[in-house]
This record gives C-alpha cells, sequence and structure tokens, in this order.
C-alpha cells in the first residue's frame, strides 16, 4: 500500500510539474528569440559567458545546498519536526553568510578576472561589469531562496513549485518587452531586470512556506554538531561541485578564450535548448529524488533500489522521447525559431542532447549516494574521473581540434562516470550492479535504436519544411512510445500504464 501511494504522488506531482514544463518553454523559447534579436549575437554571448564566471560560485553554494536538501528531506522522512525546524534556521543562517562571502568574493576576483583575462570587446566592457554585479546579486537572491524551495520539495507540494514558476516565466516575458522598448542599455537593462525578476520570486517563496511549514519560521539558533554534519557533507560535495564547474562554466571560458564570443552564444542557445527539452524529465526527477531519500531514512532500501532503477530508466526514456526529434529536426527548429543561428549551433545542440542523456543515467544513483549522508568516497572517485573533461578540453583546443570536440570528451568520460558511480553504490548500499544494468541499460540499449530508425527515414525522405518537422515529430513520438511500451517496459510496468490510460480515457468521457 505504501509502495502505491508513493507511485501515486509520483505520477500526481510529475503531471503537475509537466503542465508548468509546458508553458514555460513556450515562454522560454519565445523569450530567447525575443533576447537574442535584441541584444544581438554579440551582447548574448558576453552575457553567456560573464554569467559563467558567476556561476563557478555554485561550487561553493551548490555543495551546501545539496547538504540542505538532504538533511530537509531526510529529517521529513523521519518525521522529527523539531530537529526540521533546527535544520531549516540553520540553512538560513548558512545561506545568508555564504550570500556575503561571495558576493566579496565575486566583485574582487570575478571583477579581476573579467576585466583582466577575458575576451570581451573594449565598447562592452563597462556593460559586462554591470552583468557580473547583477548577475552575482541575482545569485545571492536565489542562493537565501534554496531553504524554501528544499522544503516545499520534500514536502511535495509540486502545485506551488509549478506557480511560482510560472509566475517567473511570465515576469521574464515581460522583460522581453521591456527590453525592446528600453532606451537605455539594453544588456544593462536585462541584467538589472532579471534581479528584480529574483527578488520577486523569493519574497513569494518565503511567504508561500512561512504560512504552510511549520519548521519555516525562522529562529536564531547556533547547534554546532548540525553545523559539523552539514560542514562534512558540503565538503566533499564541494569537490564534485568543483568538478561539474570546470566541466561547464570552466569549457565555457576555454572556448571564449580559443574561439571567441560568438561560439559561446551558440554554446548558450544549445544548453538553453537542451535545458527546455531537460525539464520534462527533471519534473519527473524532482518528483521521485524525495523519496528516495525517505525510502532510505525509513529503511526500505529493496524499494529504494526499485526506484533508483525505475526512475533511471524512465527518466533516460522521456528525455529520448523528445531528444529524437529535436537532433533530428535541430537545423530547422533553429533557423524557425531564431532570426540569427550562430554558427556551430546545430552540432551543439546535437551533441549536448547526447551527453544529457549519458548523464541523466546516473541521476538517481547520484540522490541515493546523498540519502546516505556517507560520500567521502563517492567524491572523491566521482571527481577524479569527471573532472578530466576539462584538461581533455584544453589538450584538444591546444591541438586545434574544433569546439565541437569539447562534447565528445563530456560523452566519454560521463560514461565512465556512471560505471564509477555503480561501484560506488555497491559499498555503499550493497547495490547490485548488475541490477542497474538489466533494468536500465539493456533496456535503454534496445529501445534507442529501435525508435530512430522510423524517425531517421522520415527526415531523410522529404526536403526541409515545417510539415516535415511536424511529421517527423509525430513518427517519433508514436514509433518512441510503442517501442518503449513493447520493448523497455516489465510486463508490470505495462500493466500498471494501462490501467493509468484506461482510467484517464474513462475520466474523459465522463467529464
Amino acid at each position: 500500500m505504501q509502495a502505491n501511494s508513493n507511485n501515486k504522488r509520483i505520477a500526481k506531482n510529475t503531471l503537475l510539474l509537466y503542465f508548468r514544463t509546458l508553458l514555460i518553454m513556450a515562454i522560454t523559447l519565445y523569450t530567447s528569440r525575443v533576447i537574442l534579436n535584441a541584444l544581438g549575437v554579440e551582447d548574448y554571448g558576453i552575457y553567456n559567458v560573464v554569467g559563467g564566471v558567476v556561476a563557478m560560485f555554485s561550487l561553493i553554494s551548490g555543495s551546501l545546498s545539496n547538504a540542505i536538501s538532504r538533511f530537509i528531506t531526510f529529517e521529513l522522512g523521519r518525521g522529527d519536526l523539531k530537529r526540521l525546524g533546527v535544520i531549516f534556521s540553520t540553512s538560513v543562517n548558512i545561506q545568508l553568510g555564504l550570500s556575503l562571502i561571495i558576493m566579496l568574493l565575486g566583485v574582487v576576483v570575478g571583477g579581476w578576472f573579467l576585466n583582466t583575462q577575458m575576451n570581451i570587446p573594449a565598447d562592452r566592457m563597462e556593460a559586462a561589469n554591470w552583468v557580473l554585479c547583477c548577475s552575482l546579486l541575482m545569485f545571492c537572491i536565489n542562493l537565501v531562496s534554496l531553504p524554501y524551495n528544499a522544503c516545499i520539495i520534500a514536502h511535495e507540494r509540486m502545485a506551488a513549485f509549478a506557480y511560482v514558476s510560472i509566475l517567473d516565466a511570465s515576469l521574464r516575458l515581460l522583460i522581453c518587452y521591456l527590453i525592446v522598448v528600453s532606451p537605455f542599455d539594453k544588456l544593462v537593462s536585462y541584467a538589472v531586470l532579471l534581479v528584480v525578476v529574483a527578488l520577486i520570486v523569493r519574497l513569494v517563496y518565503g511567504v508561500y512556506c512561512s504560512r504552510h511549514f511549520e519548521e519555516c519560521h525562522y529562529k536564531l539558533v547556533h547547534d554546532r554538531s548540525l553545523l559539523r554534519q552539514m560542514g562534512s557533507f558540503a565538503g566533499w560535495q564541494f569537490l564534485t561541485n568543483c568538478c561539474w564547474m570546470f566541466n561547464t562554466q570552466g569549457v565555457n571560458i576555454l572556448i571564449n578564450m580559443f574561439f571567441g564570443v560568438t561560439l559561446n552564444a551558440a554554446r548558450g542557445i544549445a544548453t538553453q535548448v537542451d535545458g527546455a527539452i531537460q525539464q520534462f524529465v527533471n519534473n519527473f526527477m524532482t518528483a521521485v529524488n524525495p523519496q528516495i531519500t525517505k525510502d532510505y531514512a525509513a529503511g526500505r532500501i529493496k524499494e529504494m533500489f526499485t526506484l533508483v532503477c525505475r526512475g533511471a530508466k524512465f527518466s533516460y526514456f522521456l528525455l529520448m522521447i523528445f531528444a529524437i526529434p529535436v537532433m533530428l529536426e535541430a537545423e530547422y527548429i533553429l533557423k524557425l525559431w531564431l532570426k540569427i543561428v550562430p554558427d556551430h549551433t546545430v552540432i551543439f545542440l546535437q551533441l549536448t542532447i547526447v551527453g544529457s542523456m549519458v548523464n541523466m543515467l546516473g541521476g538517481t544513483g547520484l540522490t541515493a549516494c546523498m540519502a546516505t549522508g556517507r560520500i567521502k568516497r563517492y567524491s572523491i572517485w566521482i571527481s577524479a574521473v569527471g573532472v578530466l573533461v576539462f584538461p581533455l578540453t584544453w589538450v584538444a583546443f591546444k591541438c586545434g581540434l574544433p569546439a565541437e570536440s569539447t562534447y565528445i570528451i563530456f560523452i566519454l568520460v560521463y560514461v565512465g562516470v556512471n560505471i564509477v558511480r555503480l561501484f560506488i553504490m555497491k559499498g555503499l548500499m550493497h547495490f547490485p550492479p548488475m541490477l542497474f544494468v538489466r533494468k536500465v541499460v539493456v533496456p535503454m540499449l534496445v529501445v534507442t535504436p529501435v525508435a530512430v530508425i522510423l524517425p531517421l527515414v522520415v527526415a531523410n525522405s522529404f526536403e526541409e519544411s515545417f510539415w516535415r518537422l511536424c511529421l517527423t515529430v509525430i513518427v517519433s513520438l508514436i514509433s518512441s512510445s510503442v517501442v518503449i511500451y513493447l520493448v523497455g517496459l516489465t510486463s508490470n510496468e505495462r500493466m500498471t500504464v494501462t490501467a493509468k490510460m484506461t482510467e484517464f480515457i474513462r475520466k474523459c468521457k465522463i467529464s
């Protein structure tokens, strides 16, 4: 009964988040086009690379943020509300202190790096400094919001999470109009308006949490034991975040140094489209991850193993359904979406999606490892393997290889990361690696090539046009869904899907 209840809640939360994603995706795709055209390729590239400098500080904040999410969700799984209140207040204290440190480091270190090391046109340097300051301020505002976000997700109140996200996207839509009509420097105006949006969203989260969750009433606390526990967890997570920072923002800076801001714009567009596609999967993961942690906290290890494998498989298939038509029609979609398509954007997008599909396989495994709280060994091994992307990219660029080579390196390295993670899970919680191979890898390897055959035939049989795009999308959705249902799902999973579809059709007929 417990498993059925959890599955229903996960399904309900996922549907709520999908509704939010459809609206946000439509708004994001439109706003991205407007912003690119309003700013121009050069300014768009500047915002992307300067924002990357600020994002480098996420290696500090992200480690503590993961600790906060884990401790809040774990304690909620144990049902200790008094302890939960202490964790929340401690988390707010940590984030406020960290915000001050990051702001100081950002202005001093980030300002030095921006003005002395980066490849920014001289006449846009003042605007770039405005972007740096605004990005730092927005980063710190979002940082303080994280304990509140963690509580909403831990309580699985996805409706509230979805509504606030829709508000955020709607405000960004308003920014598009204001940027177009702004008489001031458009890049500076864009950066300032994003800070205003971040502040509004932060206030909404704070009001909602204080009204609905008992633990979200801030109290001045000082729990040294809790600080040590969270500090230890965050310290090892810091190592993993450093690796990810080098592999993303570090590579972004390497591309800037070797190829200039135009390719930064191409990378930014590819990342944005990939992020929009991933939102469909992230919704599912946002609904699944708290339950993985709660299962571990409650000692339901077998159920957790099942959820880890099922979550990894379903997240991969969900991403694949959207990835196939986007990859096949990438060039036409970008031309339809954007008036200006920077060079290399098509191949960047296709390779970015492949990299995301590889990386997505380890999402639930990561959550399971975090749930144990014993992440020293995990962080050391994952970081040691994952960080290879940055030095190998530098070597590749030095040897004269094209910018696309960094994506190939990322894909190969993260195949290795996924393998290493399975053996770490075996040591941490006696997770059998072959269970993951049977339940996830084998279905993935069988389903993917079969599902892509018909869409590939369609894409190669007709001239590029809007009608070919529609046909490719329809054929891809049907092909992927049928192959996943017949080959990718177990008999129990097929029965569950059939029952849900039957119930949905019955409700539609009644209404």
